[in-house]
Parts: C-alpha cells; structure tokens; sequence
C-alpha cells in the first residue's frame, strides 16, 4: 500500500513515516500535488559469493605486455 503525504507533513511526522516504511510500506512524499520523492524500505543486501566465475576466465601470462606498435599508433592518430 502506498500512502501520499505533503512535504510539511512529511517534516512534521518523519520519525512515524519512518516506522511504517520498515514496516513495509512506502510513502510518497508531494509538493503541491505532485510527487517529489519516494520513502521505500531498503531491501537487505544480498550474500556475496566469492568464486562463483572461477573456469570461466583465464588470464594470459601476456596480459601487461606492450602493445604492438600498430595498435599503439591506432591511438596516436
């Protein structure tokens, strides 16, 4: 359910809007009629998993050799 409210309001009763946007709820805040914001609960952050690509890529052992210098006159131009 999305609830409107007036910037003065909003001002007013932040720490009561507060409380019903954790609770799941999300409030749109207007000035004069029209939406200028939006108060959202923050959706928790996902589990990182480290190495999920590993195989997927290998690095070259020429990866930081110098360019060739075709491909480095190419960028001079």
């Amino acid at each position: 359910m999305t609830k409107s409210v007036g910037v003065h309001e909003a001002k007013t009763h932040l720490s009561r809007l507060l409380e019903r946007v954790s609770a799941g709820e999300e409030i749109t805040i207007t000035r004069r009629g029209e939406e200028v914001a939006r108060l959202v609960p923050v959706r928790p952050a996902g589990v990182r998993r480290l190495g999920i690509d590993r195989g997927r890529y290998t690095v070259p052992d020429d990866f930081d050799a110098p360019l060739p210098d075709e491909v480095l006159a190419a960028f001079e131009r």
